[in-house]
């Protein structure tokens, strides 16, 4: 398996490259020559299979260079239980109604559906360095639970130095709290003055300023790295045979569109997905793009599911990618007119095509409390704002009572206290291992929207 950049510039890498590289050189992102499939054989063998035995099956077509002994000993390590993930289930389903479900993803370290993913990249980075004999400068940016999740997985490796940027006082306190107070000494904070989508632009910048970019050897943590997304895959592979294997919906509470991606590649392999279903907040660049095909940037507005307060979603690329039959060339044209204007029109031709699997819609704030209070009301369990929005979007466009809807719960409540609680009346507790969370110290920078100053800032710190 090799990988190819979507804007069709860059060189073409094999799996560990690609793991270590994260944005192409091109501004690109990597993804596969060719997508594996799955056959009903292959589905039928998987379904007794353990969430770690799965994801070695699943994730295998797509990595070369490591040895299958040896990366089916990270992928266990990655998901056991319960000394990584407190469920032995590690993604379980839980049901809200006859026929529609949670997909239950916070059950890791930090309490979010990035740790999934991310648990694994911590892993595989150490081995790739390790074997190579190299050092890396993690760089990332996020709306809230990607950093804590990454800062969890990197933290005490060897070989990694990880700074990690969000928007200042656009994160939750438990999600703020999460990041800043791990006191590993390759764990660095910076709180940029600015929003998310400024944070994930200085982190971009700095992947194209090349000569930074080698001098520091930096390494990319966010959804734009490949193996984020492969390793999300599995999870929509495990609740569909949990399900017997029939034809799905999936709600996807996203901002990157790299979670729903991840289905996309699921359905690509052969997996019986139906729909997947995009949940936007009221920052709802992806459902304008996939109803209408207007991908245009607006302002980012603050809402009680900030990680998704994302006006530019930097995974879709690739899924524009695949609409245009792999033209490179076309994609860096339309991201370059993107970047220069804010606007992106999306092709007739493409949109058909991406309808055939997709429908999107937004949530507002109001909808999304509804939801928390009914969801309540009506199973007795407490959700997120997050999953929130995917329940209520799900809901409103599901294929109908006899298919299955999996909406995909990706944050504990208790990381969003404050919102739950006004939803619901129920303040939502810490689990125990972050019980003392509110007092500890914490450890962050406050720096402007500047990249000569972020940059000054990280290579100060890089070692």
């Amino acid at each position: 398996m090799r990988y190819v950049s979507t804007r069709g510039a860059a060189p073409v890498l094999g799996f560990e490259d690609v793991v270590l590289a994260g944005l192409a050189r091109d501004g690109g992102l990597y993804v596969p020559q060719s997508w594996p499939t799955a056959t009903a054989d292959d589905l039928k063998r998987w379904s007794s299979l353990s969430y770690a035995d799965l994801a070695v099956e699943v994730m295998r077509p797509f990595v070369e260079g490591i040895p299958e002994s040896d990366f089916a000993a990270i992928v266990h390590e990655t998901y056991a239980a319960p000394a990584v993930f407190h469920h032995a289930a590690v993604t379980p389903l839980r049901q809200l109604d006859a026929n529609e479900w949670l997909l239950e993803l916070f059950h890791g370290p930090t309490l979010a559906f990035k740790d999934v993913a991310l648990q694994l990249l911590g892993r595989l980075f150490e081995y790739i360095l390790r074997k190579r004999g190299e050092r890396i400068t993690v760089v990332g940016a996020t709306s809230g639970d990607t950093g804590s999740a990454a800062i969890e997985a990197c933290r005490d490796r060897e070989n990694v130095t990880i700074i990690m940027l969000h928007p200042a006082g656009r994160v939750s306190e438990v999600q703020r709290r999460q990041m800043t107070t791990v006191p590993s000494a390759n764990v660095h904070n910076v709180a940029v003055e600015g929003t998310f989508d400024d944070c994930q632009a200085l982190v971009k910048a700095m992947f194209n300023d090349h000569a930074f970019r080698d001098r520091l050897n930096l390494a990319a943590v966010n959804s734009i790295n490949w193996a984020r997304v492969l390793a999300q895959v599995v999870y929509y592979v495990q609740s569909s045979l949990a399900l017997g294997g029939r034809p799905v919906d999936f709600a996807v509470p996203t901002g990157n569109f790299g979670d729903v991606f991840a289905g996309y590649v699921a359905a690509r392999m052969g997996v019986p997905v139906n729909k997947l279903i995009v949940a936007t907040n009221i920052n709802d660049i992806l459902s304008r793009a996939l109803r209408s095909g207007d991908y245009s940037r607006g302002t980012v507005q603050p809402t009680i599911s900030p990680s998704m307060d994302i006006q530019v979603s930097s995974n879709f690329e690739r899924l524009l990618f695949d609409l245009y039959d792999g033209d490179g060339v076309r994609i860096r044209q339309l991201m370059d007119d993107f970047s220069a204007t804010g606007k992106l029109a999306i092709g007739n031709a493409q949109i058909a095509r991406a309808s055939g699997l997709f429908v999107a819609d937004k949530v507002d704030e109001d909808e999304t409390r509804a939801t928390i209070a009914q969801v309540l009301k009506d199973s007795g369990m407490l959700i997120d704002p997050h999953t929130a929005v995917g329940v209520a979007a799900g809901r409103r466009l599901r294929s109908g009572p006899d298919v299955p809807l999996v909406t995909l719960a990706t944050a504990h409540p208790a990381k969003f206290p404050d919102a739950v609680s006004a939803a619901s009346g129920v303040h939502p507790a810490l689990p125990p291992h972050m019980a003392d969370l509110m007092s500890r110290t914490e450890r962050f920078e406050i720096l402007p929207n500047d990249l000569k100053s972020v940059q000054d800032h990280i290579a100060a710190r890089a070692s």
